[in-house]
C-alpha cells in the first residue's frame, strides 16, 4: 500500500509539498527518477522495469503526479493495462486540470483499480476508480487547501490506520523549508516504522518480500517564483530504498527552466 502525503498552500512561495513512499514487491525490478522516455524528454520519473511504466514523475511544466494501487488490487492481471501508463499519460499535459479532464475519459474497464493524484502551482485533483466492471467510473475530485493523505483507500479516511495515525503528525510537525533545505520532519516520518505492521507504519518491510522501496519528496515553486530572473526551480529529493535507512538525494530534473504550469 503506497502513501502519497500532499499539502496545498496556495499563494504561499512553495504552494505544493508532497511526500511519497513507494511499496512494492523487492524482486519487482525498477530505476530510480531520470530521463527513460526518449519520446518524453521533457518527464523525469522512476521506471518500473516490468510494465514500462511509473509510479511518480515530474514534466517541465511543472505537473506532478503520483499511482497507487486500490486496496485488493497489487499487481498486474491478464488484460488489464499497467496502471503506470497513467502517470505518463497525465505528464503529457502542461497543466493538472487539463491531465485530469483528460483522464476522467479513460475506460475503466481497461485498469486495476487506482489513486491518481495530480498535482501543479495552481490546483490539485484526485481521480479514483474503484472497481473495474461493468457501469463504473473515474471519479474526478479536486483537492482542496490544506494537508491531504493518500494510500489504497479515499483520500483523508479515517478508517485506514495509517492515514488516522500520521496525518495528525504531518500537520503538526514543521513544514518543509525547501529554501533551507529543511525536511526533516517529513523525512522522519515517511521513514516512520511506528506500529510495526504495514496497515499503520509508514515504512515497512514484510516477510514475503513486500515493503516499502522508495520514498520520495518534492516541492513545487508558486510561478511568480519561476517567472522571476533567478525564480525558484522544483525540487525533488528520492531515497532509493527504505526511507528510514536510505539518503535523500537530489534528482537532477534537468538544466532547463521549467515553464509555469498554464
Amino acid at each position: 500500500m503506497c502513501t502519497v502525503v500532499l499539502l496545498r498552500r496556495p499563494g504561499h512561495t512553495w504552494p505544493v509539498i508532497l511526500g511519497a513512499n513507494r511499496d512494492e514487491m523487492a524482486n519487482r525490478p525498477w530505476k530510480p527518477p531520470a530521463h527513460h522516455w526518449p519520446d518524453r524528454p521533457d518527464v523525469v520519473a522512476g521506471l518500473d522495469e516490468l510494465a514500462g511504466g511509473t509510479w511518480m514523475g515530474l514534466n517541465d511544466t511543472g505537473v506532478a503526479v503520483c499511482i497507487l494501487n486500490r486496496h485488493g488490487s497489487l499487481g498486474p492481471v491478464p488484460g488489464k493495462r499497467s496502471r503506470g501508463e497513467l502517470v505518463l499519460e497525465a505528464l503529457d499535459h502542461a497543466n493538472a486540470t487539463d491531465a485530469a479532464e483528460a483522464l476522467a475519459d479513460l475506460d475503466p474497464l481497461a485498469y486495476r483499480p487506482f489513486n491518481l493524484v495530480i498535482a501543479d502551482n495552481r490546483e490539485a485533483w484526485w481521480l479514483t476508480l474503484r472497481a473495474s466492471v461493468p457501469g463504473a467510473w473515474v471519479d474526478k475530485q479536486k483537492i482542496p487547501e490544506g494537508l491531504s493523505m493518500f494510500t489504497a483507500f479515499d483520500r483523508n479516511d479515517p478508517a485506514d490506520q495509517r492515514i488516522a495515525h500520521y496525518k495528525p503528525l504531518f500537520e503538526t510537525i514543521p513544514v518543509p523549508d525547501p529554501d533551507h533545505g529543511d525536511w526533516e520532519g517529513w523525512m522522519g516520518l515517511l521513514g516512520s516504522t511506528d506500529g510495526g505492521t504495514e496497515a499503520r507504519a509508514m515504512s515497512f518491510q514484510m516477510p514475503n518480500g513486500f515493503g516499502t522501496s522508495s520514498s520520495s519528496l518534492l516541492a513545487l515553486p508558486s510561478p511568480e517564483q519561476i517567472f522571476k530572473k533567478d525564480g525558484k526551480r522544483p525540487v525533488w529529493l528520492f531515497a532509493r530504498g527504505a526511507p528510514e535507512s536510505a539518503p535523500f538525494e537530489p534528482v537532477d530534473i534537468d538544466s532547463t527552466v521549467l515553464n509555469p504550469a498554464v
